[in-house]
């Protein structure tokens, strides 16, 4: 574990005393420096998959009514492997 400085504005520094203590701050600080890096990787990767699916490889999805029929179609079993999504 390593120590830091960080410099604080002085109304987030009070928001988070009244929210967890002066007692509870590290833990609150890491906690969320913790969730900003999920977000950030969570960002990159959906940023990385934008454009894997290609709109001719799922026509079901064109649209709210198709999906819709797709989906229909789906639960009776009417749909063939070529009806499927490719994995």
């Amino acid at each position: 574990m390593a120590r830091t400085h960080v410099i604080l504005d002085d109304e987030v520094l009070k928001a988070i005393d009244d929210k967890v203590g002066q007692r509870g701050r590290s833990r609150f600080l890491e906690e969320a420096a913790r969730e900003k890096l999920e977000r950030i990787e969570l960002e990159a990767a959906i940023r990385k998959g934008a454009g894997l699916l290609k709109d001719e490889d799922y026509p079901h999805w064109r649209d709210t009514e198709s999906v819709q029929d797709w989906v229909r179609a789906s639960r009776r079993g009417d749909l063939t492997a070529d009806d499927l999504p490719a994995r």
